[in-house]
């Protein structure tokens, strides 16, 4: 097959549930506390999937990691029994799901040495997601083992915080072409923290062994970080030539543009005006943390947005002005996701892209309808229906979440390979 683009989506885990463990995270601040629904949330993951074959895209997926994370609690010199309640927590937690969170990716054609490079996010702003690096790192070595044509490498080493390719964007005549890539950091962001730091940014750049004249580095406005868009994916997101971006995505925005346009001059912005979609809106809904896709046969650009955003009167209205239009994105799928949007993020966070030939990737990784079907039938008789936060110690719940992550990993022929 040639190179092409496959959206590698987390798996939702078995451990998924509301704690509130990230500030900046609106909805996961807002849900914090509530009954979640691990097994409803892993099932709307793998429609999610399904959904994506069908419309002839090609689909990856990675494990949960293994929960609650021993090796983290034994380096704090505790265990689930005796752990302080946001350790516990933090231990349990199943955010390894927002693959877009795995790691940046540079496509071989813009690499120097022909290859497809991968860089595990260190993700160490926040505690939760700090110790995932690990298990990722392991995850990535696996499933793109050939060296011929991938490179992965380690986490940025701390202090710089990495929160990988949802603050990263790829523009390019074609997804098999060369292009231009654009790495999104922050500065402040008021109340919150900017988890994506320049140093981390272009210390993957030189990992990835990129054209420095085809690289921006562009800052995330702080306003769009006080408002909750913890990622640049929130409030922007990239395919092929077109840039889809909020009107306050950026601190610079006429400079960003013209930046962008100076080594792309026929990439196509859509920007979405704040007076007709306010930043608020645009974060509830997740409007742009949604799934930019090319779709086959010559059939333009399609937005994979949750559900959310059909209820979302400003930003519907909007979406559908927008593709009655002669603009380049002539689609809406909507897909409900709603269990991982009430943990903070959409469509675009549960998935890595990843642009290479399928060929050279281990198969184990890559999905097909009858391994959807397998791996949804294991879930719906594993995976525990809802967990409560007072259950998080629970010793009948963790031999659960154990267990059925073994059962997933048996028929996906991966036990005892993670």
């Amino acid at each position: 097959m040639a190179i092409t683009e496959i959206n590698f989506d987390g798996i939702i885990g078995p451990s998924h549930n509301y704690a509130g463990l990230s500030p900046g995270n609106i909805a996961s601040a807002n849900n914090a506390g509530a009954v979640s629904a691990p097994r409803a949330a892993a099932l709307q993951g793998i429609e999610k999937m399904r959904a994506n074959l069908r419309l002839g895209l090609a689909q990856g997926f990675f494990m949960p990691l293994d929960r609650p994370n021993k090796d983290w609690l034994d380096g704090l010199s505790t265990d689930m029994e005796s752990a302080e309640p946001h350790i516990r927590a933090a231990a349990f937690s199943a955010s390894a799901m927002w693959a877009a969170n795995a790691a940046t990716v540079s496509p071989a054609p813009d690499a120097a040495d022909g290859r497809c490079h991968l860089s595990a996010a260190n993700l160490l702003t926040m505690a939760h997601r700090s110790h995932e690096c690990t298990g990722t790192h392991a995850q990535l070595q696996l499933a793109f083992a050939d060296d011929r044509h991938f490179a992965v490498h380690p986490p940025v080493p701390a202090p710089y915080g990495d929160e990988g390719a949802a603050n990263h964007m790829r523009l390019c005549a074609a997804h098999g072409e060369a292009g231009i890539e654009v790495f999104v950091y922050g500065k402040g962001g008021g109340p919150f923290p900017a988890r994506q730091h320049i140093e981390a940014s272009k210390a993957v750049a030189r990992a990835h062994k990129l054209d420095p004249a085809k690289t921006l580095f562009i800052q995330q406005a702080e306003a769009a970080i006080a408002g909750g868009a913890f990622h640049n994916d929130v409030v922007a997101v990239a395919n092929e030539n077109v840039l889809f971006t909020h009107e306050l995505a950026f601190e610079y925005r006429q400079q960003s543009y013209a930046d962008i346009r100076a080594l792309m001059p026929d990439v196509q912005i859509v920007e979405v005006p704040a007076e007709r979609v306010t930043l608020a809106d645009a974060v509830q809904s997740y409007l742009f943390n949604a799934q930019l896709v090319t779709l086959p046969q010559a059939q333009g650009m399609a937005l994979i947005v949750p559900t959310e955003a059909e209820e979302n009167e400003a930003v519907w209205t909007w979406l559908n002005e927008m593709v009655a239009g002669n603009g380049p994105i002539r689609r809406l799928v909507p897909v409900d996701v709603r269990q991982s949007m009430a943990n903070g993020g959409g469509p675009a966070c549960l998935r890595l892209r990843v642009v290479c030939d399928p060929a050279h990737v281990d198969p184990r990784f890559l999905a097909d309808e009858a391994k959807l079907d397998a791996m949804a039938a294991v879930i719906a008789a594993t995976w525990p229906e809802s967990i409560a936060p007072d259950q998080l110690g629970d010793a009948a719940l963790i031999r659960n979440v154990q267990e059925a992550r073994a059962a997933l990993l048996k028929v996906c022929g991966l036990e005892g390979a993670l």
